[in-house]
Order: structure tokens, then C-alpha cells, then sequence
């Protein structure tokens, strides 16, 4: 069944959350993810206070696989990097 990782995300200071957008590739396409959608071009209809500066959302094989990327070493390691500088809410979906 597969598994959806949505991510919203507000940026503080672009150019640390650029080291961030440097490592995370490596631990997503290790994990299998692909990028179904991502931009800047939001619009809010219900829930936000405010419209993010981004959104992005990938499809894993499975809800496992989705789980262990976001737990992975690399993954965290890039995490890392956008804590202190972007505010970001993520979810992830099980498919049906």
C-alpha cells in the first residue's frame, strides 16, 4: 500500500535551508520517494493561518518505507539543517 509524505514549509533564512535541500535528496531517493508535487504556487482553503512558503508531497512504495526515511540517519542529518531556519509540518499517509 503505498504512502504519502506531505510537507509544508515555511523558510526563515534561505540560505542555511539551502544545506538542507542539499542532503535530503540522498535520503529520499534511498528510501524510494518520488515527488508527485512541489512548489510555491499554495492556496489555503481551510486550517492555515497563514499560507506556507512551500509544499511538497511524495509517494513511497509503502507506509514502512515512508516511516524509515523520515527515521533514517541521512534523513535526520539534513533535518539538521532546517531546523533552526524553517518551520515545517509534515505528514505521513497511508494510502488505500
Amino acid at each position: 500500500m503505498k504512502a504519502y509524505w506531505i510537507a509544508f514549509v515555511d523558510i526563515d533564512e534561505p540560505e542555511q535551508y539551502a544545506r538542507y535541500m542539499e542532503q535530503s535528496p540522498a535520503a529520499l531517493q534511498k528510501y524510494g520517494a518520488r515527488i508527485l508535487a512541489r512548489g510555491r504556487e499554495i492556496t489555503c482553503l481551510e486550517g492555515f493561518d497563514r499560507t506556507p512558503d512551500r509544499a511538497v508531497v511524495f509517494e513511497f512504495d509503502s507506509y514502512d518505507q515512508a516511516m524509515a526515511c523520515y527515521h533514517s540517519d541521512e534523513y535526520q542529518q539534513a533535518r539538521q539543517h532546517r531546523l533552526e531556519v524553517a518551520n515545517a509540518r509534515i505528514l505521513i499517509l497511508k494510502g488505500m
